[in-house]
């Protein structure tokens, strides 16, 4: 098995065909979108829950453009993709000190086991990765966050709603064809899946997580719509870790 030949039967390799065709430019990935209209919006919901006595773990971490502005705000912080295209992009677009990228499938229970090994109990950002796991394997996902977040770590999970669906089924249907950076998304077989609203907390219940706050906050895209302004798809967010 290489390392992309993961247990998702080749997303890992999917993945990896998109990232090293990625361009290299600030937003130009769909969901690559500035900081200030996605991290630093969510910094205020799970800064309350997050400890800055433990490691902080940027899952699906992509271009690091998120990453680096946790690393301003908590320490350490490590970013982690399945893609070593993507921790490539990483490491040349970030050249950040304090931040290190590594290329891991933690749904792989013996990569998530050695991570907690290493780091302990860690927080983990989690920003639109467990709707892109095919639906039998998010459970492993939410299981491997369990793992990582340990006894006093806490997650912070942001996915697209159901409603979602109808914006993408708009983007896709403009009269000239889907714009770029979400074609390369379905060219290379990564198709977001349907997720109703309620399996995202159930998932991690079902790892023996409590939902510890939750509430609703659009995941913003780099695509511009009619109006010029970044499409902006429905999305519901959650803290999840266990309780005491």
């Amino acid at each position: 098995m290489t390392a992309v030949e993961d247990i998702h039967g080749g997303s890992g390799t999917r993945w990896e065909g998109y990232w090293q065709q990625a361009p290299e430019e600030p937003g130009r990935v769909f969901w690559d979108a500035a900081p200030e209209v996605t991290v630093e919006r969510h910094r205020p919901l799970f800064a309350p829950h997050f400890t800055d006595d433990l490691p902080l773990l940027d899952l699906g971490c992509g271009t690091g453009r998120q990453t680096v502005v946790l690393a301003g705000h908590h320490t350490p912080v490590l970013g982690l993709d399945i893609s070593p295209a993507a921790v490539a992009l990483a490491r040349r677009r970030t050249g950040a000190a304090g931040v290190d990228f590594r290329a891991a499938d933690v749904t792989d229970p013996d990569v998530a086991a050695r991570l907690h090994a290493e780091l302990g109990d860690s927080h983990v950002y989690v920003r639109g990765v467990l709707h892109q796991c095919p639906p039998p394997e998010r459970a492993r996902f939410a299981e491997a966050v369990a793992v990582l977040v340990g006894a006093r770590g806490r997650a912070f999970v942001c996915e697209p709603a159901a409603a979602a669906k109808e914006a993408l089924r708009g983007l896709m249907g403009r009269p000239g064809g889907p714009p770029p950076t979400l074609a390369a998304v379905f060219e290379h077989g990564i198709a977001p899946t349907e997720m109703p609203d309620e399996e995202v907390p159930a998932a991690f219940a079902g790892a023996g997580l409590a939902v510890l706050a939750s509430g609703r906050e659009p995941l913003v895209t780099t695509e511009p719509g009619p109006d010029g302004a970044a499409v902006r798809l429905p999305a519901q967010w959650l803290v999840v870790g266990r309780n005491g």
